[in-house]
């Protein structure tokens, strides 16, 4: 889907405000709904990192933290 569309609505991939960059990719199975934190590394490569079954209307804080700290450490071994 991103490959085909200039861009993603907003239902399937979601920008984090106040992140730098972390995007949340949106998936429903039934009733269960599920969320994966990404990033775009060089504007081309997306990368995946942690995932969770959402059970409230917030995004709980410690996943987007542990994403952050995912993407630091990504961002670090890269150099």
């Amino acid at each position: 889907m991103i490959e085909e569309l200039d861009r993603i609505p907003e239902t399937y991939l979601k920008f984090i405000k106040n992140t730098n960059g972390l995007y949340e990719i949106r998936v429903q199975k039934g009733n269960d709904i599920f969320r994966i934190f990404c990033f775009f590394d060089e504007g081309k490569l997306v990368v995946l990192m942690n995932g969770f079954q959402k059970k409230t209307q917030k995004t709980p804080k410690n996943e987007i933290i542990r994403a952050l700290s995912i993407k630091t450490d990504y961002e670090s071994n890269k150099k």
